[in-house]
């Protein structure tokens, strides 16, 4: 508390609110700071992070509030029942208002023989040298003249430890030019957020007095595949389903048993089928009511400049699924994904059985107009009509006997979708800093086709939210080979600098 006091002090001493920074000295500060940040982001992306091993969170967490106590912030550790939140805060003299931005530290789990580097936390320096194909370079290339389209590998590169490190440098360079915001910040950090945040909607309630603010900023997420500065007002939501298909006890022996045992994996296979028809659209009866386009809304995405062939040809597809007339319309629906599937053994070790039992891994995309609870119902039903016996647990013996199709369901609602006005004053806030830092009109899209746990705020704090995504879109965000390109890191400082002047 002391070195918050000394800081807020000096600063109040000699830093000016009403100055500010035009575009292109946005830009080369960015630039002639760059190098502080290659320092500080290669030394945080050596820590792992998965957050299902919750010691690995320990480092990131103390390097995190060490980081902010350096820029005058006081940290908070929140308490949840699992890793906690980090709050830090920083207070300015005659602000009167508060912007609360949210950032994750966690990342997804990894598998190190697909990356093709000495390891997913060895944050690798590369250039493309041919299409798909990347040479390691030296590290301390980026100190000599880095190429904005070099790329630094590793995992949570993008998502999202650059946005983290870019935030960090840029109140570096206001500090340097002597200049506040003119609203407080806060800065809630998660633990869990690649898991979906499961102990985050108590925590908000449970600490609302403590977030409270004026609007809230989410530093997470990519641009529009053109690379250009976006602004995204809305996210969908997520629910999580488990299937499991039961077969018999044991796996029992194709030859002995085929065309007698029914095989679960077919099972499971002809239920999935039957949520979908061959055009992708969820065949359950009212899976998408509640969902219209008004005309505003169709105005709003057919301004996202996308070039959907160009997706089409980048992905490695034909013809996508018929939900919608286009990508953007497609993101306003609620979905239904297969994630993952198991049963059996496969390639190497596979074998001629009939396995005990196929499993599937469901993810529902929620929109705002959707509750989970009516969707999960839904899916439920569908099952039922199917002719399933649906548990939540294996099944005994006596079920076994007594039923022909056992399933064991399981669910959790991660979190709601949330989507802001695009006409609002946090849009105009938002809008008129990319345009000071980018000199342009940024690309405003309705809503973001991935989830985020914001619903939370919005709805306990009552509090308007926008992603504000920096990374360049083709990062590779939860895949091995995650990166980002150097260029987007310029970027990404450009951009925090921007919203740290722009008054409120």
């Amino acid at each position: 508390m002391i070195n918050k006091i000394i800081f807020i002090t000096i600063l109040s001493l000699q830093f000016i609110f009403s100055q500010t920074l035009n575009m292109n000295e946005i830009n080369t500060l960015s630039r002639e700071k760059a190098q502080d940040v290659f320092k500080e982001y290669r030394e945080f992306l050596s820590l792992p992070n998965d957050a299902n091993k919750p010691d690995e969170l320990e480092p990131n967490m103390l390097w995190c509030e060490k980081a902010f106590k350096k820029r005058g912030f006081t940290t908070e550790r929140l308490k949840t029942k699992r890793l906690p939140l980090i709050l830090a805060e920083r207070e300015h003299p005659g602000a009167n208002k508060t912007v609360l931005f949210y950032i994750q530290i966690d990342g997804q789990p990894v598998d190190p023989s697909k990356w093709f580097q000495e390891g997913p936390f060895v944050p690798t320096l590369k250039k493309q040298t041919k299409k798909d194909d990347w040479k390691s370079i030296p590290w301390e290339s980026l100190y000599d003249n880095y190429d904005d389209d070099w790329r630094i590998f590793a995992r949570s590169a993008s998502d999202a430890k650059g946005p983290i490190n870019t935030f960090l440098i840029a109140l570096d360079i206001i500090a340097d030019k002597g200049i506040l915001p003119n609203y407080n910040i806060k800065v809630i950090m998660d633990m869990e957020e690649e898991m979906g945040s499961p102990n985050l909607p108590p925590a908000v309630k449970r600490y609302k007095n403590k977030l409270k603010a004026d609007r809230l900023v989410i530093l997470d997420g990519p641009r529009h595949p053109s690379n250009k500065p976006t602004l995204t007002f809305g996210a969908r939501g997520i629910v999580t389903i488990q299937l499991k298909v039961q077969g018999p006890k044991f796996p029992q022996h194709s030859g002995h048993y085929g065309n007698y045992v029914p095989n679960p994996a077919v099972r499971l296979s002809q239920l999935i089928a039957s949520m979908k028809d061959d055009n992708g659209k969820v065949t359950i009866p009212g899976y998408y009511d509640g969902v219209t386009i008004s005309e505003e809304a169709r105005s709003i995405m057919s301004a996202v400049p996308d070039d959907e062939d160009k997706i089409r040809r980048s992905i490695g597809f034909s013809k996508p699924d018929q939900v919608a007339n286009t990508y953007q319309e497609s993101i306003q629906y609620p979905s239904l994904n297969v994630r993952g599937m198991k049963s059996g053994w496969v390639e190497k070790e596979v074998r001629t059985i009939i396995p005990s039992f196929a499993l599937a891994e469901i993810d529902v995309r929620l929109v705002k107009e959707t509750d989970p609870k009516r969707m999960v119902k839904l899916i439920k039903n569908h099952i039922k009509s199917e002719g399933y016996y649906i548990i939540d647990r294996d099944p005994t013996d006596s079920e076994r006997a007594k039923y022909n199709k056992i399933i064991t369901f399981n669910h959790r609602i991660g979190y709601l979708a949330f989507r802001t006005p695009v006409n609002s004053e946090i849009a105009d806030w938002l809008r008129a800093a990319l345009i000071n830092g980018f000199g342009e009109e940024p690309i405003i899209k309705r809503t973001s086709g991935g989830s985020v746990p914001i619903s939370p705020f919005v709805n306990t704090l009552n509090v308007p939210a926008v992603t504000v995504p920096t990374v360049n879109p083709d990062n590779n965000q939860h895949s091995p080979n995650e990166n980002l390109r150097v260029g987007n890191l310029i970027e990404s400082i450009r951009t925090h600098v921007a919203l740290l002047i722009q008054p409120y």
